[in-house]
């Protein structure tokens, strides 16, 4: 064998050092994609199935198997492996807090219709199933607000009871039907803490909140039972009282189509249904009153 021959030889990598070395690498990619975040996960998954869709943010440790997607001031959910995609609305049952409108309510506190529930409708284009329509109702831009209806309501045939006030007893009234389970409502109540006004809150069940109600009215302190509601609190049952009110206030939210929350009442009797921004209400409020 030339002294050549005896160079290649000894040159030639092991089979065994090459396999090793393989070996390490496929290890380390595994590795790597074993400690990956899930939302970096999710979001190269997500890059793949709705390539159209510009991902603002991804949270999967706030809802337990699910990952919460932004996008734009759209919001929906998909599992951890990017396979299903949910567009709706989340309730916690522990906290009775709606989850997605606490949600949308921080990323665009002027919008009145999460996005999620618009993108929901949008099934209705007819091509509802399609990966180019899942794109599209998830990718879709949600519309301000329309300005409210000019509409009256009388008060005058609710009864004294059935309503908890709180606020400033001199301020300006603010009537309000509310359910403790609306996350919209819970948002418009932190709103009205900051304003100088005085709230008659009308609790009515749209969302199966009777039973809370029924403890929040019953409580010695009404005003303190209410923020507690609202901000997820557990209520301790006290003894029972007469809550017909309540009945009042739903047979009165039935008899005048008052079917969501919140709905929002003027001294005048003018109504806006819905949440608005502490700008927005000033203004409202301190307009001529007929």
């Amino acid at each position: 064998m030339s002294a050549i021959d005896r160079f290649r030889v000894l040159s030639r990598p092991s089979r065994l050092v090459v396999a090793t070395v393989v070996g390490l690498g496929i290890a380390g990619i595994a590795l790597a994609a074993d400690t990956s975040r899930p939302e970096d996960r999710v979001r190269a998954l997500l890059k793949t199935r709705l390539p159209k869709t510009a991902i603002s943010a991804i949270d999967c440790g706030k809802i337990g198997g699910l990952c919460e997607i932004t996008a734009g001031d759209n919001l929906f959910y998909v599992d951890s492996a990017a396979r299903y995609l949910v567009i709706g609305r989340v309730y916690d049952m522990q906290t009775r807090q709606d989850i997605t409108a606490a949600r949308l309510l921080e990323m665009n506190p002027d919008m009145l219709v999460g996005s999620a529930a618009r993108a929901n409708a949008g099934a209705a284009d007819g091509e509802e199933g399609t990966p180019q329509s899942i794109a599209a109702a998830a990718t879709r831009q949600a519309m301000p607000a329309a300005p409210a209806k000019a509409r009256k309501l009388s008060l005058s045939s609710l009864p004294q009871d059935g309503a908890i006030v709180w606020g400033n007893p001199s301020g300006q009234t603010v009537t309000v039907f509310t359910d403790f389970r609306c996350g919209y409502c819970r948002a418009l109540t932190a709103v009205l803490k900051e304003m100088n006004v005085r709230v008659v809150e009308r609790p009515i069940s749209v969302l199966g909140s009777r039973d809370v109600a029924d403890r929040v009215y019953c409580a010695k302190n009404r005003e303190a039972a209410l923020h507690a509601a609202y901000a997820g609190e557990p209520l301790k049952a006290g003894p029972a009282c007469n809550t017909s009110g309540l009945d009042a206030n739903e047979a009165f939210a039935q008899r005048h189509g008052l079917n969501g929350t919140p709905v929002i009442v003027r001294g005048d009797g003018a109504v806006i249904e819905g949440y608005r921004p502490r700008a927005f209400l000033e203004q409202w409020l301190g307009e001529k009153q007929s």
